[in-house]
């Protein structure tokens, strides 16, 4: 199971499971070695490692090396008793005693806490290959979001027919040769930018602007593009192919597009779309819609490359603008919002083209608007509305009428009008903020797909599916997530949805449910089919690819063969942590104190991690957070003072680079990486979760890092409990409370804000010059507590998850630090202070509140914690040294151990060894507080860390799929099965046209278990000449059909044993249109007489892209009417001379099989790329 995943299969967002088969009858032994061992960042094998290790993988056994006699004596009991107790036994007196001691290798021992293991403090199931899924092709494997800065993926796309696989990013596009998806990147080669360094070798283009959207032109061997500077692009296929020279992906130079024009002057291309007719339309904000002539752009690609300036003018004044044809009177149906989404329903030769509440239906020939409709269905084309200009909503907020003049009434009510307006201001910035989270917009458009029996599926953000019929009819509604769907595909009688949640999900045509998996850890924001896989594009900018097969018995076999060679692809990796608390009661550290605390971090550390408590405090501060947090704001001047210090402790931009932090009024947490382990560390995400007043005020809470090292999630969470001796049971509920609704997301300064700090902290504090704070306490309580609404209605909707399964829950590590405030319990000051100078600390520990509730199970179940050998680090007073410095005032608090650090590793029992199922297992080499520093009255705590990290090498993984794909013969004949097509039989291969009537073309499936898919296309249009001879095929986009041509049906779904009839028509003549700037200039008459078209007749199953392809000639060779003629039956036949049998030509209409080569022509596609020899 991958680490970047949401990891359980019990989750409740996978309740839709895999079906599974049984195991394999006849596998190979898995034959267990050692994984090799990388050790790096200081990692001293002597000191941490254990003298003794399991063949396979390094362990953290107990092994006697310890100072504590309860240990040695332990081990000798084992040992005595093993020869009296059955093996059962002696585990489970193993685990007994371990569940007080902990087994971590290391100089220190570890307390842990009872009831780990259960409910959400079970730790995470992983494993090497997901147990829930079908095994995946990994393209690209997750990337570190830090190394993805403006070059994020945010597209696909694939001709099923060609094995390339082509990505448009925020830099450019990059195309994969799917030949070559098994391999690494070649000697001397490799990416030019960090994060595909284990990827598949791929080739990117020159850096152009982000692509937004793409679309394949099979025919003619191009991708088209819409990119954000309004520009669309075209690329040729065989530029993306690997270099013919045999030079590296990595080193081949970049390749250029091959026409490029501006679409858009000033708004970015939102969606592309080839119609039937080979037409390019593309959409835009503001509900533009533009069509593009297809004579225009084949012409632009004729010219040289030092034409292009000539070529681009050409095609951009030959645009169609689609709304002014729709427009009547400045009036228009269709709405002024942004067209996100375009369809071509290859069926019915229409388009759909979408906003996020509306679609419209266009003629793909005639350019009409046939209907405009909402969600609902329900059609508004009686009532067309006038154009609304974007971002009226503001008016909204700001809007003031004018009211009869009243007297002034003295500075009281200027106050209180200024109070009011500036309340009023906050809140409308605060809805802005938010806008995009609101339930009233649950149930926006987000995808669109045609399924190959005609029907149109669209998919919203309430994760509702809406079948239509053709027409913009519903036929029905079904809803299998409560995700938001992002992305529709189809193939054969399948259709694949992909959810915000990461989830993957297989249906047939008719809606039913066929299985669904976990695919990626963010949302799947796209997907492609090509070479019998369905690819996926999460989020982040990994890819993979799933067989079209699954689920499938293929799966298991893959499954187990890849888990039976985890050793191979197997890497083990060691860092050092350095965990930090300190409660610094609003004071400032100096540079000695700060060195004291953290000068170790440059001995071999990795990470360094630091929580801060009561950084500022006062209701004024806490009034200002809160109102901060409202809207996505955080940070202090206070806070940056402090990150700024100890970022020059740690010698900050040489020997560490901060890599995150956040703040929740006086709570502060920061990391920083090593130069060694900063391109491993990345991924990172921040969480706050205030638990005083209400819950909602962040005097008491907790903030949290989630960070990605080594492919793996590390999560440390910054709190401060509820004080006071006898509040045990708050500060537990503070705990769980932070435990089960902690949920990461990008830091708040990541996304950018709409006012500055600065400008927040002068709207609030004169907001608190004139309200009560009381009363601006409950304001703040109030917005925050909205804002944590809004927060988790995003999540739910979004990044769905599991309420049984907190995100800290799914952490492979997680550290708990900070001000807990547990005290001792039984004891009195001066009892306090004499067993201190005593160092009796272990009778004092018998006494602490923290270890007697994680004994009973009551609150950080499962955790471990190193032994307390420092004297307790509460109350003291400021700058005093010694146990002098102890609180002797009047209140003489007893001195307690109120700051902790404790952790949770991947370890279901104490002792495991490292490994894909046990990924990260830590020991604690030091646990102690600088009693030296006297700036606060607290004294620092840090805990250092030896974590053992195991990790995949997706290369090898990868290189590992390939072989068992090519060289297993098990897998071989399950792909020969399960990569049929259908057979299937046409009524004929020439069909000659002599009037305006309708021929019928006749497509059976004969086998009779499975449903058989077709698809016809036009590869070409020629003239006859009176010779005999033919004219040079000539291709519209995406094999469209010529003007002059109706094919419908032109996909469908043919059941076991039925026959699909299609209709063939023609017009004598055709209407041909010539625009300059979206104005008709010219308009003529062509007559199709000997005109010949050759479609092909592609038929594909529904677990891979093999196709079958039949030709037919259709032939127009009527004599020009000078009349319209009379209307005459029409004739179907083999040859020309069967044009005048009259009403016997019917009789013509038997059935050919199309593997006879004298009735017709016929290919077998092969796209899945398993070697024949090997089948």
């Amino acid at each position: 199971m991958d680490p970047d995943d949401e990891p359980s299969a019990q989750r409740k967002a996978v309740d839709l499971h895999l079906p599974r088969d049984t195991e394999p009858a006849s596998a190979p032994a898995c034959t267990r070695r050692t994984a090799p061992r990388v050790f790096s960042y200081g990692d001293d094998p002597v000191a941490s490692a254990s003298t003794q290790r399991c063949a396979s993988f390094p362990q953290r056994h107990g092994h006697g090396e310890t100072a504590f006699a309860p240990e040695a004596s332990f081990a000798a009991w084992v040992d005595g008793a093993s020869a009296s107790m059955s093996p059962s036994a002696v585990a489970a007196a193993l685990e007994r005693a371990m569940s007080q001691y902990g087994g971590a290798d290391g100089a220190l021992l570890e307390f842990v806490g009872a009831g780990g293991g259960e409910g959400i403090f079970r730790v995470p199931l992983r494993a090497a290959m997901h147990p829930a899924r079908p095994p995946a092709l990994e393209v690209r494997p997750h990337p570190l979001r830090e190394t993805q800065v403006g070059a994020f993926l945010r597209t696909l796309a694939c001709d099923p027919r060609r094995r390339q696989l082509w990505a448009g990013a925020e830099s450019g596009v990059r195309v994969w040769d799917l030949h070559e998806a098994f391999r690494g990147w070649r000697p001397g080669a490799g990416p030019r930018r960090r994060g595909d360094e284990e990827a598949a070798p791929f080739r990117e283009s020159v850096p152009v602007p982000p692509a937004l959207c793409a679309a394949v032109d099979g025919a003619n061997g191009m991708v088209w593009t819409g990119h954000r500077d309004g520009r669309i692009r075209a690329w040729r296929v065989d530029h993306g192919a690997s270099s013919p020279t045999g030079d590296p992906a990595g080193s081949a130079p970049m390749f250029k597009e091959a026409l490029s024009w501006q679409a858009y002057s000033r708004t970015p291309v939102l969606a592309i779309v080839v119609t039937s007719y080979g037409e390019i339309w593309s959409g835009s904000e503001g509900g533009v819609i533009k069509a593009w002539p297809w004579d225009a752009i084949a012409k632009s690609l004729s010219f040289t490359s030092g034409e292009n300036h000539m070529a681009a003018l050409l095609v951009e004044k030959s645009y169609i603008d689609l709304r002014n044809h729709a427009t009547v009177g400045n009036m228009c149906s269709l709405p002024a919002a942004d067209v996100k989404h375009m369809l071509a329903d290859r069926c019915r030769a229409k388009v759909w083209s979408l906003t996020s509440m509306t679609f419209a239906l266009w003629d793909a020939k005639t350019r009409e608007l046939l209907k405009v409709f909402g969600i609902d269905g329900q059609v508004d084309l009686a009532r067309p509305e006038a154009p609304v200009m974007p971002e009226q909503f503001i008016e909204e907020e700001i809007k003031v009428k004018p009211t009869k003049k009243e007297k002034p009434q003295g500075s009281f009510s200027f106050f209180q009008k200024s109070r009011n307006a500036l309340m009023g201001a906050a809140d409308a910035v605060r809805r802005v903020a938010t806008k995009g989270t609101l339930v009233e917009e649950n149930r926006r458009t987000e995808a669109v797909a045609q399924a190959m029996n005609g029907t149109i599926w669209s998919g919203c953000t309430d994760g509702s599916i809406i079948v239509w019929d053709g027409n913009g009819n519903r036929l029905q509604e079904f809803h299998y997530h409560s995700s938001s769907v992002q992305c529709i595909k189809t193939l054969g009688a399948r259709v694949w949805v992909g959810y915000a949640s990461g989830t993957i999900q297989v249906m047939d045509v008719e809606g039913n449910l066929l299985a669904g998996w976990i695919g990626h850890s963010c949302p799947v924001i796209n997907m492609a089919i090509g070479d019998s896989y369905i690819f996926s594009l999460a989020h982040h900018g990994g890819i993979r690819g799933w067989p079209l097969s699954s689920p499938s018995p293929l799966d298991d076999i893959l499954r187990y063969e890849l888990a039976s060679r985890e050793l191979s692809y197997t890497r083990l990796e060691n860092l050092k942590i350095l965990v930090g608390t300190w409660n610094v009661a609003q004071e400032k550290a100096s540079p000695e104190a700060l060195r004291s605390w953290l000068g170790g971090a440059f001995f071999d550390v990795g990470l360094v991690v630091v929580g801060l408590q009561e950084v500022e405090m006062g209701a004024g501060v806490l009034a200002m957070a809160a109102a901060k947090e409202s809207v996505g704001l955080e940070g202090s001047a206070n806070g940056q003072w402090w990150i700024d210090s100890i970022g020059k402790t740690l010698d900050e931009g040489i020997s560490f680079h901060r890599v995150g932090s956040r703040q929740l009024a006086g709570l502060l947490i920061a990391a920083w990486a090593s130069n060694d382990l900063k391109p491993h560390v990345g991924d990172v995400d921040a969480a706050a979760v205030p638990c005083g007043f209400g819950r909602a005020i962040g005097n008491k809470g907790g903030v949290g890092l989630r960070i990605r090292v080594f492919d793996r999630r590390i999560c440390f969470v910054n709190n401060h409990f509820a004080a006071h001796q006898e509040n045990v049971s708050r500060r537990n509920a503070d705990f769980d409370h932070i435990y089960r609704t902690m949920t990461f997301n990008k830091p708040h300064g990541s996304t950018g804000m709409l006012l500055s700090n600065a400008s927040w902290n002068y709207c609030l504090l004169t907001l608190l010059y004139m309200t009560p704070i009381t009363h601006f306490l409950c304001c703040c309580t109030t917005a925050s507590a909205t804002s944590v609404q809004l927060h988790k209605a995003v999540s739910a909707n979004e990044n769905q998850a599991d309420e049984d399964r907190p995100e800290l829950a799914e952490a492979d590590m997680v550290v708990f630090l900070g001000d807990f405030n547990y005290r001792l319990n039984g004891i009195t000051y001066d009892e306090a202070r004499d067993m201190v100078s005593q160092r009796s600390f272990d009778w004092l520990r018998e006494r602490d509140q923290l270890r007697a509730e994680m004994k009973a199970g009551n609150v950080f179940q499962g955790m471990r914690e190193g032994p307390i050998k420092f004297p307790p680090t509460y109350k003291f007073q400021r700058h005093q040294l010694g146990l002098s410095g102890y609180d002797s005032g009047e209140k003489k608090r007893i001195p307690a151990w109120c700051d902790r650090i404790l952790y949770r590793d991947s370890r279901s029992v104490s002792i495991a060894e490292c490994s894909l199922e046990c990924p990260v297992v830590a020991a604690i080499t030091a646990y102690e507080a600088c009693m030296d520093v006297t700036d606060s009255d607290h004294k620092p705590v840090r805990c250092t860390f030896s974590v053992d990290i195991a990790r995949v090498d997706e290369l090898i993984r990868r290189q590992e799929f390939g072989k068992i794909i090519e060289s297993n013969k098990k897998v071989c004949s399950l792909l020969r099965e399960l990569h049929f097509v259908p057979d299937t039989i046409v009524s004929t291969n020439n069909i000659i046209l002599e009037n305006q009537e309708d021929v019928i073309l006749r497509i059976t499936n004969n086998y009779e278990t499975s449903k058989a898919a077709f698809e016809i296309l036009c590869e070409g249009q020629s003239i006859r000449k009176q010779d005999g001879t033919k004219s040079e095929l000539l291709l519209r986009a995406s094999f469209g059909f010529p003007l002059w041509l109706e094919v419908q049906p032109s996909t469908g779904l043919i059941e076991p044993g039925e026959t699909m009839e299609v209709a063939v028509h023609h017009e004598d003549f055709f209407t041909q249109e010539e625009f300059v700037d979206g104005v008709q200039q010219n308009w003529w008459c062509e007559a199709t007489r000997d005109m010949e078209v050759v479609l092909s007749v592609n038929v594909t199953g529904s677990s891979s892209t093999e196709t079958i392809t039949h030709r037919i000639t259709v032939r127009h060779c009527c004599p020009v009417p000078s009349a319209p003629p009379p209307v005459n039956p029409h004739s179907i036949t083999d040859s020309p001379s069967d044009a005048e049998s009259g009403s016997n030509n019917n009789q013509l209409n038997h059935l050919l099989r199309s593997d006879f080569a004298k009735f017709g022509s016929s290919e077998v596609h092969d796209l899945w790329g398993v070697q024949k020899r090997n089948l």
